[in-house]
């Protein structure tokens, strides 16, 4: 490997934790936790770029943090929904 690849390697090792933190223990509201969330899912699809497995960064990436994130929200859409009723 190379010190590039190394070297980005690691700074996105450092980011996927401190999101994942910001995900599990942010005291903030849910949609930022949730944001956090499919943020970790992004930098992990990259994190495999990287590694050369493109198949499975696509598949990380739509799965990932695209639907997971898009139906979180659409879960809390729905929960906050039915508290007005």
């Amino acid at each position: 490997m190379t010190p590039l690849l190394i070297g980005m390697t690691l700074l996105l090792s450092v980011t996927m934790v401190a999101a994942a933190l910001l995900a599990t223990r942010g005291r903030q509201s849910l949609p930022i936790s949730i944001l956090a969330a499919g943020l970790v899912g992004l930098l992990a699809s990259v994190q495999y770029l990287l590694l050369a497995a493109p198949d499975v960064a696509m598949t990380e990436a739509a799965i990932g943090s695209g639907l997971t994130t898009f139906l979180f929200f659409f879960v809390l859409g729905r929960v906050r929904g039915g508290e007005r009723d």
